[in-house]
């Protein structure tokens, strides 16, 4: 089952660093690994723009740290028959301006989050299901769905709720600058610079609980090194992905409290399925272009994974901070399904399934992947790089910036891409949806599916498993689908992470199994 480790430091407070000795008692700096992209949060549903939206914008629903459903705008939500809901807002809210929010900015705010220009991967797979927004009055909006779907309250919490006065009309850009960036949370948006960091102060006017924090900011800080040494030295007050060569040598020291839970995000390979011939960075063993996509051919698919030792990513790559993984959910989460073991590792019969398919010379590849996106993300991909060149495909490395790469990733420019997904709703059908769902904007399915992978019978599973209100019955079809991807290769999956933060002394986090690194989280140790 999944556990949170707290490992505080039992050494007695080191002293204050000239940096920390400047900073108010009440501000709070974290040192976050991956940037965020845009502030519009409806933008990119990347895991660090959606950490930025959690502290500025509110939900109708939010989750907590274990990914349950709790309360946000919406006090209380229920279903008036199969195909539709109902939902109680809670009154007395205002925006940051002072303005007061009603229905009518939750119907706003569901109609454009599908429909932001240029957005490389937004959010309109979680509204797919929903026909019909009805405010019923100023605090009662209702939901029509266009079949039964259980899963409504879960997506419906991924919706930042934006403020219709300051967002009608308003571009990703007015987002960024903050101009419209009016939203209900905990804090309000004082700057934003890209790459670098993000200002923000407390909303002094927030309908939950008050915050301890009168000012945060979230500071960039790409280089493992650099956050580590930034929360040895005082400079930060908490760092996210600690890295995992200085996990053992944290848990001793007494300057700083550890903080580890096991993740839902996979670090999987996807290949692109999008061309048929013109691969791009893909030749034959002479350098050649090949004639047909390889990875059209389920038995390269089997062979690029068959090829990979996981247990030695996990264990010399990530240095025990993960856990090996043949499916996107760890054990003990619904829908994990046991009959989808991780593959073994047989570079001998990857030599086999290359020569069957016509490749028994192999073929050359470049596989991409982020440097500053997850944990040991270059490194990863290195390591696999050497695995599948032992076992006769050819592979370099190119390794981008975060910034860089999804953009490039979203246009379909690389053969095979390392990549990461957070299953944050904690079942199987977040992934199949936006991941493996066929690419389709109009049925706002497939929106992170940059391989563009489709399989239709596996869309049809996806659907009826979530038009199924027995949980049961839903996890049965959940897992049906997961052995299905799994055998077709749909992506390849490496390990899950394990979710891990470093505070200094007399402080504690919340630590959480979305990986989010919110200043809501970070508490005065009692």
């Amino acid at each position: 089952m999944l556990r949170a480790l707290a490992l505080m430091g039992l050494a007695a407070m080191a002293p204050s660093s000239p940096a920390q000795a400047q900073r108010p008692a009440d501000a709070a700096t974290i040192g976050v690994a991956a940037p965020a992209t845009s502030v519009d949060p409806h933008f990119f549903n990347a895991a660090p723009n959606a950490q930025l939206a959690a502290h500025v914008f509110s939900r109708l629903i939010e989750r907590d740290a274990r990914v349950q459903l709790q309360p946000g705008l919406a006090e209380s939500w229920r279903a008036l028959s199969p195909t539709l809901w109902e939902f109680r807002l809670r009154a007395g809210v205002t925006w940051h301006d002072g303005r007061p929010f009603t229905a009518e900015d939750v119907a706003f705010s569901l109609a454009r989050a599908p429909n932001v220009p240029n957005s490389p991967g937004g959010y309109g797979s979680f509204l797919r299901m929903v026909k019909q927004v009805e405010v019923a009055d100023p605090l009662t909006i209702r939901l029509h769905t266009k079949q039964p779907h259980s899963l409504l309250p879960t997506e419906v919490a991924y919706i930042a709720i934006i403020a219709r006065h300051a967002a009608q009309g308003a571009a990703t850009e007015d987002f960024n600058s903050g101009r419209a960036a009016i939203g209900t949370g905990p804090y309000r948006l004082l700057s934003h610079t890209a790459n670098d960091r993000t200002e923000l102060a407390r909303n002094e006017a927030y309908w939950g609980p008050r915050e301890p924090w009168s000012r945060v900011t979230l500071r960039f800080l790409g280089n493992d090194a650099a956050r580590t040494a930034a929360i040895l030295a005082g400079d930060v007050d908490m760092i996210d992905q600690v890295p995992s060569a200085d996990l053992a040598r944290l848990r001793g020291d007494g300057r700083v409290g550890l903080f580890e839970i096991q993740g839902l995000r996979l670090i999987f390979l996807q290949a692109d399925f999008s061309h048929d011939a013109g691969m791009p960075f893909v030749t034959d063993a002479a350098g050649q272009p090949l004639p047909r996509n390889p990875f059209k051919d389920v038995r390269v698919r089997r062979a690029l994974s068959i090829a990979i030792d996981r247990q030695a990513l996990a264990e010399r790559v990530m240095e025990g901070a993960a856990r090996p993984a043949g499916q996107w959910l760890p054990p003990g989460v619904y829908s994990y399904d046991p009959g989808t073991p991780v593959p073994a590792f047989d570079p001998e019969g990857a030599r086999r399934l290359l020569a069957e398919a016509g490749y028994p010379d192999g073929f050359r590849l470049t596989l991409h992947s982020p440097n500053d996106r997850y944990p040991n993300d270059a490194r990863t991909a290195q390591a696999v790089a050497q695995m599948w060149s032992r076992a006769g495909i050819r592979t370099e490395v190119a390794a981008l910036p975060w910034s860089a790469f999804s953009a490039r990733a979203a246009r379909q420019e690389f053969a095979m891409r390392l990549s990461g997904w957070g299953s944050t709703t904690g079942e199987a059908s977040y992934l199949l949806a936006n991941v493996l769902g066929t690419y389709d904007p109009a049925a706002r399915r497939g929106a992170s599916n940059a391989g563009r992978y489709s399989n239709p019978a596996l869309d049809t599973l996806a659907d009826r498993a979530t038009a199924t209100l027995d949980p049961e019955e839903r996890e049965a079809l959940l897992r049906q689908a997961v052995h299905m991807a799994s055998e077709d290769v749909a992506l390849i999956p490496l390990f899950h992470l394990v979710n891990s933060w470093a505070t200094r002394a007399g402080l504690r986090y919340d630590a959480r199994m979305d990986e989010r690194s919110l200043a809501m989280g970070l508490r005065r140790a009692q």
